[in-house]
């Protein structure tokens, strides 16, 4: 369990989760967990998690696709990629029987997570901010991110799916996903050997403002796991727990290398695409420049869940392979 846990939450707020939960009855409630749970260790510590949890509220990215290929659904999740509706992108195959309550992604709303009575809130990947976890876990058991995580929004898709695992009971299943992925990976490895000794840059635009990723985030962590090296010229830019930097007018140039991937957030792929600097640069001019403008492919690029991993695998490393195979 987490010790030195302080009442860090309204005593309202608190009370409001106490009553729902005695109120609740059959298998939909907090206390119709089955006794003899299990012990999850995340960044932050110990949790005892109960065992077959009933009401689990995946608020992290991908927390709720995870949980959703283990054969669990949750009743509350949160929808990172503004996928709409029930929060799953078309790259998931599993449904939801009852749609789940939409919860807020950056801004977590702690009395509606209360409201939904759980008795598991899945956090795995997000801030990894330690106030906001003990919130949470004053709500219900908590589990955050895995150990060695280092940077915000930092959890690879197999450790969200081993801890995501560990905590609903379903190692086996858990065990099984990473295997048959890496199986993926190990493929797509030995088809696309151009791959190897590749620098690449991966860069996005935001409301104007060019950014680059660097090694803790998972869309470069799938890039370099395919052979490819993220180009020192952004690599060098890093600060430390952040997976990502802004790049001014006068240092665009270091999205230059071998590949580079760009996709857009929040509008269509001119904004890349008709962009004079971003055309400007050697690898543009070259066809060395991928721009991943449909937005269900690079949003599955994004999501670095197993599914979203593996739609990137079959639909996107044609696309990255494709300029370097000339």
């Amino acid at each position: 369990m987490h010790f030195s846990r302080s009442s860090v939450l309204p005593a309202a707020v608190l009370a409001f989760a106490l009553t729902l939960t005695a109120c609740s009855s059959g298998d939909t409630s907090a206390d119709s967990t089955e006794p003899g749970g299990v012990v999850v260790t995340d960044i932050f510590g110990e949790v005892e998690v109960p065992k077959n949890p009933q009401r689990v509220v995946a608020l992290g990215w991908s927390d709720a696709e995870t949980a959703l290929a283990l054969g669990v659904q949750p009743v509350g999740a949160s929808d990172w990629l503004g996928v709409g509706g029930d929060g799953l992108g078309p790259w998931v195959e599993q449904s939801y029987d009852t749609d789940p309550t939409i919860l807020g992604t950056y801004d977590v709303d702690i009395e509606s997570i209360a409201a939904l009575a759980p008795d598991l809130i899945l956090w795995t990947r997000s801030t990894n901010d330690e106030s906001v976890y003990e919130d949470l876990s004053a709500i219900a058991p908590t589990v955050g991110a895995p150990p060695g995580t280092e940077t915000a929004y930092g959890t690879t898709w197999d450790g969200q799916t081993e801890i995501v695992a560990q905590a609903l009971g379903k190692v086996d299943e858990g065990k099984k996903l990473v295997d048959d992925t890496e199986a993926m990976f190990d493929d797509t490895v030995a088809a696309n050997p151009e791959f190897a000794d590749k620098t690449v840059a991966v860069g996005t635009l935001y409301s104007g403002q060019v950014g680059a990723y660097v090694r803790g985030d998972t869309r470069v962590d799938f890039l370099e796991s395919l052979g490819l090296t993220n180009t020192p010229t952004v690599q060098n830019l890093a600060e430390p727990g952040k997976f990502s930097i802004e790049l001014s007018e006068e240092n665009i140039a270091a999205l230059d290398a071998d590949l580079t991937v760009m996709f857009p957030i929040g509008t269509g792929p001119e904004v890349i695409t008709e962009n004079p600097s971003i055309q400007g640069l050697a690898s543009a001019r070259d066809g060395r420049l991928v721009v991943l403008g449909d937005q269900n492919l690079s949003n599955a690029f994004s999501a670095a869940s197993v599914a979203g991993t593996r739609y990137a695998l079959e639909n996107a490393v044609p696309l990255f392979a494709a300029p370097l195979k000339r």
